[in-house]
């Protein structure tokens, strides 16, 4: 039986945001993943739940979380809270993720210490939450490796001249979500926070800098983050594994919602290569 933990966490910017973790309890201690999700995501988007339990069952306490300024209330399942999201930066998402690290590395009372080994810790980020799993792979100590799907390779190639002028002009620009239909706002103060903090923000410096094992995985039928990303951040770190999944596109099949009870056959097999890259980086410690 696979057992669930839901809790709350205080982020250092003001709102609150919500965890789950998932685990067989048989009172043997698992490795931890922590799962990012990426722009316009969430931590239950799509087949993410089934993507924990599928983690969970083969030996990971496997724990996601929604960034506090993604646009979900603590209490909520979709992106309702515009004004959050269109507060949100880089540098409070990687800190977000900083605060769940910690409280994981420190016996957190939801999840049994005999069921989890918080020495060893992997991430897994999508889409621009492959970007964040890099960057605070490069800044903490404790994570053992790392796995990009589908990830951004840089932050500043994002938005033309023209936007960006039209853009601080205005203040905001308006991102359409296909999904739902909502205009969502993006303030002005993401770029500065961008300008303010480049060094820590340097996706090609944080991939050229890692030393733990690193896993790029990529579609290669990606509509929305070419497949040529992942060909840039591997020419970075040519130590790193690169596995482009035929046919993949950028959700792996998902979608929102989700109906099906088991997950989309590409998600699958990103999630068996993802499983195996970690078990082989277990097994050289």
């Amino acid at each position: 039986m696979i057992q669930r933990a839901d809790f709350l966490l205080p982020s250092p910017h003001g709102r609150s945001f919500a965890v789950d973790a998932r685990w067989l309890q048989d009172g043997q201690a698992k490795p931890v993943v922590v799962f990012v999700h990426g722009f316009k995501g969430f931590k239950d988007w799509g087949h993410f739940n089934l993507l924990a339990d599928y983690f969970a069952r083969h030996g990971f306490v496997f724990v996601k979380l929604n960034l506090s300024h993604n646009g979900v209330e603590p209490d909520g399942s979709d992106l309702t809270n515009m004004e959050a999201f269109g507060n949100n930066n880089f540098c409070i998402e990687l800190d977000d993720v900083e605060t769940l690290l910690e409280h994981l590395k420190n016996n957190p009372s939801e999840i049994p210490a005999q069921e989890m080994d918080a020495d060893y810790l992997f991430l897994i980020g999508h889409s621009r939450g492959g970007g964040l799993v890099l960057l605070k792979a490069a800044e903490n100590a404790h994570v053992t490796g790392v796995a990009t799907w589908s990830a951004i390779s840089d932050i500043d190639q994002r938005w033309s001249q023209e936007v960006m002028e039209k853009w601080k002009q205005d203040g905001v620009q308006y991102i359409l979500n296909g999904r739902t239909g909502q205009q969502m706002p993006l303030y002005y103060q993401l770029v500065e926070n961008y300008h303010a903090n480049r060094q820590r923000l340097d996706i090609p410096k944080a991939v050229e800098k890692l030393q733990i094992p690193l896993l790029i995985l990529h579609g290669e039928q990606d509509e929305t983050l070419p497949v040529r990303m992942a060909h840039d951040l591997h020419a970075l770190n040519p130590f790193a594994e690169l596995f482009l999944l035929p046919g993949g596109d950028h959700s792996f099949g998902g979608r929102h919602p989700y109906e099906a009870q088991e997950l989309p056959q590409l998600a699958q097999a990103a999630a068996n290569k993802t499983i195996q890259f970690f078990r082989d980086t277990l097994a050289r410690l």
